[in-house]
């Protein structure tokens, strides 16, 4: 099976290449990065949204692999919504004030251990890339595009197959949200659909409430999600 922790730095723009070792383990959470390569700025999620708008959370940041990162946004979301705190003030997401995501403690169901963390990368995967679809954007010309593209990127044939059937499969809002094994999958993976598309567009919009419904996120706990990965944003820009 194909390594979707580093097919996932890749989609990011991160700075790891397949089988290439994270700054830090892929533990340390000091600085926005993996996603900050440019996410759809650069990597596969760049081929995925074109010339859109993209959620740039720092070029210049320091890469601790984007798994890491999902994990510590949707952590610091999770954390705060159970504590009862209210999601951040739009001035002070717009300000980058207070921290945009924290590391979750080692075998939970953020940060799994090392032999369930492929699975999990492979359910982010596939969520990322469905939210790429919200708005249609990938007619079967664009996928034909894309598809070549694939081909120079030198994935390995495995990560190749499961990213060409994962383009060519049709969404299926319902298969994304069966991925979610727990109530902490299912806020993580809202934040990898969140984190991989412009979530401003109507579109995106309806696609990002219908998947929360199906995922059984309470509003309170999207809020917190949206705030979070906003001040990730600020604070890069």
């Amino acid at each position: 099976m194909f390594d979707a922790k580093s097919l996932m730095d890749q989609f990011l723009g991160g700075q790891s290449s397949p089988g290439s070792p994270q700054k830090g383990g892929g533990a340390n959470f000091g600085a926005i990065g993996g996603i900050g390569g440019g996410a759809l700025a650069g990597g596969l999620a760049g081929l995925l949204t074109g010339s859109k708008k993209g959620r740039k959370l720092g070029k210049n940041a320091l890469t601790y692999g984007g798994m890491a990162l999902l994990g510590g946004l949707a952590y610091k979301g999770w954390s705060d919504w159970r504590a009862g705190k209210q999601p951040p003030a739009a001035q002070t997401v717009s300000g980058a004030d207070g921290a945009a995501f924290e590391a979750p403690p080692a075998g939970s169901p953020f940060m799994p251990p090392a032999e369930q963390q492929n699975g999990l990368g492979h359910t982010l995967m596939r969520a990322m890339i469905g939210a790429t679809k919200a708005d249609g954007h990938i007619d079967a010309a664009e996928q034909q595009r894309i598809f070549k593209q694939v081909n120079d990127l030198g994935l390995d044939a495995e990560a190749k197959a499961f990213v060409m059937d994962e383009l060519a499969r049709p969404l299926d809002i319902d298969a994304i949200a069966a991925g979610a094994t727990c109530p902490e999958t299912a806020a993580e993976i809202y934040t990898a659909s969140l984190v991989a598309i412009d979530p401003e567009g109507l579109a995106e919009k309806a696609y990002l409430a219908n998947l929360a419904s199906r995922l059984k996120l309470d509003p309170a706990l999207v809020q917190h999600l949206h705030a979070n990965v906003n001040m990730a944003v600020a604070q890069a820009g």
